[in-house]
């Protein structure tokens, strides 16, 4: 069972108060949930009863989300999913944010938790070996271990592990395509996969294995559980994680980092990146700055005028 935040008065903080220190729970199980479609509308009264702000994915292969709220709030939602049979045992990363890290709450449904569009790809009956973090550094150091971020190319781009390959995908939907292209490349080797939470480079593993692959070992608890576990002077990770939150990014400790999300295209920027002329807060960065026209920049200096403005009223705007 995964630790519990640590106890707090009950109730629901207003995301504006600065004072505020929210829990956000990364969250995720695969198993046989043919009733996912029941479970939505009381998983969400549930949430928004007790002001957890976030999404939350149900499909018949399980449930993924991140979700934050008082330690309180966030403690009772997982002993709530954790009650459900199916949900038994999920798989839960902690952590803390300054302020909410979500506009409003979502329980969606889908055809897949994490979507890779391969039927036939099921963790349930076919996974790599999982690798504690403490064990990591010893296989991705291994010269015979080929070491692939699952992630898509905007999140390795913030940072990835020494050495990882990087298959440049901008959706999961295009890793298997990518595995199918370097087969050769993965004969022979051990091949270690990693992603944020653990979910992705679980179905990752499941099809790799699919096409023959033995030696396949995936992080447990993902990058997160590492940067939560492994101390910085030993640690092989090189950069910052993105995550799908207001946060934008953590670091060893599960700190917050320094990244900010350009506004216009919603790519995470490193402090280098907003140096960049072509980046104005709300507007542009490097990656559009050239793909937008002056309409659009007029659109979103708006948006922007519109944040700054709520902002000053000690409140968030909705588009921030």
């Amino acid at each position: 069972m995964n630790p519990r935040p640590g106890s707090v008065t009950p109730g629901i903080m207003n995301e504006t108060t600065a004072s505020a220190s929210f829990h956000v729970a990364a969250l995720y199980r695969f198993c046989r949930l043919e009733r996912f479609e029941e479970l939505r509308a009381p998983l969400a009264a549930f949430c928004c009863g007790r002001g957890i702000k976030g999404t939350l994915l149900l499909a018949r292969e399980g449930v993924n989300g991140t979700v934050a709220g008082t330690a309180a709030a966030i403690s009772e939602l997982v002993d709530y999913l954790d009650s459900q049979p199916e949900l038994a045992g999920l798989d839960v990363k902690y952590s803390q944010a300054a302020e909410m890290p979500f506009h409003r709450m979502k329980v969606r449904l889908k055809r897949e938790i994490v979507t890779m569009g391969v039927d036939g790809v099921d963790p349930l009956e076919s996974v790599g070996a999982y690798v504690a973090p403490d064990e990591w550094n010893e296989l991705i150091s291994d010269p015979d271990t080929i070491v692939i971020d699952t992630r898509n190319d905007y999140e390795v781009a913030l940072g990835t592990f020494k050495g990882a390959v990087d298959p440049r995908t901008a959706t999961f939907r295009e890793f298997p395509e990518w595995v199918e292209e370097h087969k050769g490349d993965l004969e022979n080797r051990k091949i270690a996969m990693f992603c944020t939470g653990g979910i992705r480079c679980e179905k990752a593993t499941a099809f790799v294995k699919s096409l023959g692959f033995d030696e396949v070992f995936h992080l447990k608890g993902g990058i997160l559980k590492y940067l939560e576990e492994v101390p910085a002077r030993e640690s092989l990770w090189e950069g910052e994680c993105f995550v799908f939150d207001e946060r934008v990014s953590v670091t060893h400790g599960l700190e917050e980092g320094e990244a900010e999300l350009c506004r216009a295209c919603r790519r995470p920027l490193t402090p280098a990146e907003r140096a960049s002329s072509k980046f104005v807060a709300g507007i542009s960065c490097d990656y559009c700055h050239d793909s937008r026209t002056d309409e659009d920049r007029v659109r979103y200096a708006e948006r922007q005028r519109q944040i700054e403005l709520t902002a000053k009223r000690g409140r968030r705007h909705i588009g921030s």
